[in-house]
Order: structure tokens, then sequence, then C-alpha cells
């Protein structure tokens, strides 16, 4: 299907389900897209850093796409991400993701390089320029060496190249800057990849959010974002202080593992208690969840009415 132009509402980073030999257990990736679906999202981003995009095999990263696209048959738009560390890979990606079906491209800054903003902006056209579908960027200064500034965002939106942004450096006045700079463009989409602060990100002006614990409560966002849009401010906020209470299960490895480790194993934990999907396992080589931290994800979920 064609991308809404601006792409609104929730629109989760879905998690890549694996069996114990590290390959994608496509029966347990199509059970959590159902258990998406049946929730009232609005979207689906693939391969993202929620999805272990980087974890990935160009093989596995397609099979994604194909089965996903496949059995939702144009129900709801599918975005996916062309992540790598160099203009000429990341081309490939999105030459392998839209023949698989994905109707628009999610593109972030190129990496391990040494470059600045005009190899950035460069970077972003030629994907634009190749991309058969709308190309949005993905901002995760986590990840990458720097930040995209909001005046090279509005720059390359005006210019017809980014269809939207993703935003998960946690910077609301940033945030703020691309939904002013970009108002007069409709069919932009701000979109907010922080699982904390929707509520804010929408009352800036945002379209959506992008979070990743939408995977384990995508009822929660999205009756955060009907509440938002109706302006019904207190019932708001406490959808998304229980959320932000929610989301502590991601440190639930904390100090022993790595965030990433933490984070990705406390979500496939968490869908793995729910029975959405067989197995927990996360890609070499991210280090597994102990019992005592599976305890502790599974506490988050008894508190929040999810267990």
């Amino acid at each position: 299907m064609s991308l809404p132009a601006p792409l609104t509402g929730v629109i989760p980073p879905v998690c890549t389900p694996l069996d114990p030999d590290g390959e994608v257990d496509v029966a347990s990736l199509l059970r959590l897209v159902d258990h998406l679906v049946a929730a009232g999202v609005d979207g689906l981003f693939l391969l993202g850093t929620t999805s272990e995009a980087a974890f990935l095999t160009d093989g596995q990263r397609r099979r994604v796409v194909e089965a996903v696209t496949g059995h939702l048959g144009g129900q709801l738009p599918v975005l996916a991400g062309a992540i790598d560390m160099t203009t000429p890979r990341v081309l490939e990606h999105i030459a392998s993701v839209t023949a698989a079906g994905a109707d628009a491209v999610v593109v972030i800054s190129p990496f391990y390089a040494r470059l600045g903003p005009a190899e950035t902006a460069r970077h972003f056209r030629l994907a634009a320029a190749a991309s058969p579908v709308p190309v949005l960027a993905y901002d995760l200064p986590s990840a990458i060496p720097t930040k995209l500034s909001a005046d090279l965002v509005v720059q390359l939106a005006s210019d017809g190249v980014l269809a939207g942004l993703k935003d998960s450096s946690g910077d609301l006045a940033g945030f703020r800057d691309v939904v002013t700079g970009t108002r007069h463009l409709p069919g932009f989409s701000a979109l907010t990849g922080s699982e904390l602060l929707v509520d804010a990100a929408l009352a800036l002006g945002g379209h959506g959010a992008v979070p990743g614990l939408a995977n384990v409560d995508p009822d929660g966002y999205v009756r955060l974002d009907r509440l938002c849009r109706a302006g019904r401010r207190e019932e708001a906020r406490a959808v998304q202080e229980r959320l932000c209470a929610l989301y502590g299960l991601v440190h639930a490895g904390a100090g022993r593992v790595g965030a990433g480790s933490s984070a990705l194993g406390a979500f496939k934990a968490a869908l793995h208690l729910r029975g959405v999907i067989a197995c927990p396992a996360t890609a070499e080589p991210q280090v597994p969840l102990s019992p005592a931290e599976v305890a502790e994800v599974r506490r988050h979920l008894v508190e929040a009415g999810l267990l």
C-alpha cells in the first residue's frame, strides 16, 4: 500500500523472533504481527534497532520483510530499515526490502567513517534518488557519532528528500524544531522513538510514535495515542506514566550485560512470557537474561496487568 502522508499513530518497531539456532522464527514473527494488528496499531517498522537488524544477515532481513508483507497483504503500511555503515550498502538494502514489499524505507546516517553534515546530506539524497518508495531518516545518536540536526532534516524535507523522521534521541527541543520547521510540509511525518515521551512529543505537534515497548503492550500505546488525539490529557498522562513504569523491565540485566542485551532480552522475554513468541533468544553475541532477570521482567508484567 502507499504510505499515508503524513504517517500518524503507533508504528511499533517489530522484534525479530529467533529460534534457538539463531534463525528467524517466521511462525512467531507472524503471531507477533497479529498481536500488534489486533491492538489497532497504525503501521509496522521492520529491521530497526528493536528488530536487531544490525545482527541479521542480508538473507534474514529480506525474509522478515517478505514474511510480514505477504502476511499483511496491504492491511497496514510496512516500513523497513535500510541500515548499514555506508551508502553503497544502504542502497543494496533499499533495493532488497522494497523488492520484498516495503512501503517505505528508514535510513540512518553513515557510521564508522568520520563524515560530516555535507556527506550525511549527500547520503540521504542518494538514498532518496535510488528508492522507489518514501525515505524516512532515523536519528539515533546513541549509535551514530553525530545527531541529525533539525536544520538538516528540515532542509532535506523541504527538498523532497525525506518523507519523515524517526527521532530516537529523546531531545524534545530538537524534535520541536523539526516539527516547527516542517509545518509547511503537510505530508511530512515527525515520529518519536521514545517510549517515555510519547505524550509530550504529540503535544508538541508530532505525528506518532515508534516505541519498542509497544511490542509488549501495544494496547497501552494505542490507547495513549488515541487519548492524546482526543485532548484527554490527564487520562493520557496516567497511561504514559503506567508505560514508563513498565519500561523499567529493560533494566532487568543492567550491570551484568550491555544495555542492548538487557533491553532486547527483556522485550523478548516479555513476549515469551505472554505467549506471543516461542523462544526469547536474542542474536549473537548478545548475552541472554538469567532466570532471575526474567523473573524481574515477569514482575513488571504482573504489575502492569499484562500477566
